[in-house]
């Protein structure tokens, strides 16, 4: 495996300013990422214990409790009982509980956390631990119940996880069959190469699924096979002792809900005065607190003390919200904006691993943690990789193709290589012809123009009927002469479909189980075991 980094800036404007232009938003923030006095400043705060913290004891049981359940490794066990002490901390960062592990960014995720909380404890001399939240309570099946692959014919197919549930309810709580597992295993053994590696994985995926009851349980047997082994710990939000657990920050968070939002619209308002568009919607009178009933989650919104959904159906006092957080803290369920300080209160978090989303709908968020006698922890941006195989190294090479040619000119660079390869000079004969069409054309529509000038607009139309003839012939001949090279022009399909599918970045579509299947898991390990210097670059990982 070799290693390149590479500039690659695309993406929204907040998240990019925060990565290479950080003092241009840093009053959106509180720490600068790039810093190492930064992390030091973090480690004081936390260590002036003077905001609102769970019971480390209680939080050791829950986490022993939940990764014991997934089957996770004593090297996570053994990180958890570190929590004990005071001067234990942790990096997190999280992901909705995708679909066989989802896209390709979460196991980028999962490996900045790991590296991440390493480099602190080496930093610190301090215990530092990896915490992986998965966001169980999320309701949006839509975004984890599928992934894409791409087949032998260049062809991105979806594995789509069927669940025809009508209420949205939290993804942990929707309950698979047997039979809804295995169709989809199924697909995806039927998308797989036969390779050496490919019985062991499925005999692995089969054992994960069988052992889970909803796919955020798949998900987090799936994420310790692959990194429990550094200890990754992992917690889910949706989690009913977890939960409990929370019911001192949920009661802070309904009794001090109007200066929380309040706090959001100034973080809006300051956002919106540097330039930038906030990325999540924040209104006057939401209460930023989801309700849990009958297997739906409903968001509440504020009247004074008056709390209700959106269409006024259910309306509850403030008192009823504060004794279900007390004695039915089941019942409730954080949103966007209340998440991350949920986090703090359970959590002593250095840093928080975020994606480019994440960090701009963050930056709403500074005021909110203060309001509460919070900071907002340090935010570091996850590491982006592009895997690119040996074979499509080849065929780059082959047609003298870089890595920033496919990402910003892949479509000229290929056309401009169809080009050469006529030797008949179509291009250039069709437009000579057309050229010479409209020169010879243009003087009848002249005349036409004198004889009767309302029989002018049927010139143009029968002219531009013609041209449109002649560029229809232009076309089929084209695809005549570019079906002589039908072999190549594969090859550049394969390096457009392999690194930027969709257009998009590669991480961000595909999924971590094809390439395990074809490479093994070597080239993960030894990922997750490469220091990575320059983190807010773009790096090419060649096989």
């Amino acid at each position: 495996m070799n290693l390149e980094s590479f500039s690659w800036r695309q993406g929204a404007e907040l998240p990019l300013k925060y990565k290479y232009e950080y003092d241009a938003v840093s009053p959106l923030y509180e720490y600068s990422p790039w810093q190492d006095r930064s992390l030091h400043e973090r480690l004081d705060w936390l260590q002036s214990k003077s905001h609102l913290v769970a019971d480390r004891n209680e939080l050791v049981r829950v986490l022993k409790q939940y990764n014991e359940q997934i089957g996770n490794t004593a090297a996570a066990l053994e990180h958890i009982q570190l929590l004990h002490n005071e001067d234990t901390y942790v990096i997190v960062g999280g992901q909705q509980s995708g679909l066989f592990t989802g896209p390709l960014l979460v196991m980028y995720k999962a490996i900045t956390i790991i590296q991440e909380a390493r480099e602190a404890a080496e930093k610190l001399g301090k215990p530092v631990i990896p915490v992986f939240w998965i966001a169980g309570e999320d309701h949006d099946f839509d975004e984890v119940n599928h992934i894409d692959v791409l087949n032998q014919d260049l062809k991105v197919e979806r594995i789509h996880l069927e669940q025809h549930a009508e209420k949205r309810d939290s993804v942990s709580f929707m309950t698979m069959s047997p039979e809804q597992w295995q169709k989809v295993i199924d697909q995806l053994e039927a998308s797989l190469m036969n390779t050496e590696f490919k019985t062991e994985i499925l005999h692995n995926i089969q054992t994960d699924y069988a052992d889970s009851s909803n796919l955020s349980d798949a998900f987090a047997r799936m994420m310790a096979r692959l990194f429990g082994k550094y200890g990754l710990v992992f917690l889910d939000s949706a989690d009913p002792h977890l939960r409990s657990l929370e019911k001192d920050m949920f009661t802070k968070l309904i009794t001090e809900n109007e200066a929380i939002n309040a706090a959001l619209l100034q973080g809006k308002n300051q956002l919106e005065q540097l330039g930038f568009t906030a990325q999540s919607d924040v209104q006057i009178n939401q209460a930023n607190i989801f309700l849990l009933a009958n297997h739906e989650r409903i968001l509440l919104m504020r009247d004074g003390d008056q709390f209700a959904d959106k269409k006024r159906e259910h309306t509850f006092t403030r008192q009823q919200l504060l004794e279900w957080a007390q004695q039915e803290p089941q019942k409730l369920s954080n949103n966007v904006m209340t998440r991350p300080l949920m986090q703090e209160y359970l959590l002593p978090v250095l840093k928080t691993v975020l994606g480019p989303g994440e960090i701009a709908y963050w930056g709403l968020l500074k005021q909110a943690f203060r309001e509460i006698g919070m900071r907002m922890p340090i935010l570091c941006p996850r590491l982006e990789f592009t895997l690119i195989e040996g074979t499509i190294q080849k065929q780059m090479h082959k047609y003298d193709l870089n890595f920033q040619d496919i990402i910003e000119q892949f479509a000229e660079r290929k056309q401009q290589w169809l080009k050469e390869q006529d030797s008949y000079h179509l291009a250039d004969q069709f437009t000579d012809v057309k050229q010479k069409f409209i020169d010879s054309y243009d003087p009848i529509l002249q005349v036409i123009q004198s004889i009767n000038p309302g029989m002018t607009s049927l010139g143009h139309a029968n002219q531009q009927k013609i041209i449109e003839q002649i560029e229809f012939l232009e076309r089929r001949s084209m695809d005549a002469m570019q079906s002589q090279f039908s072999s190549a022009i594969r090859h550049w399909d394969r390096i457009e479909w392999s690194i930027i599918p969709f257009g998009k970045p590669q991480e961000r579509v595909y999924n971590i189980v094809a390439y395990l299947n074809k490479y093994g898991s070597h080239w993960l390990d030894e990922l997750v075991n490469t220091p990575i210097a320059e983190k807010a670059s773009h790096h090419i990982v060649s096989f």
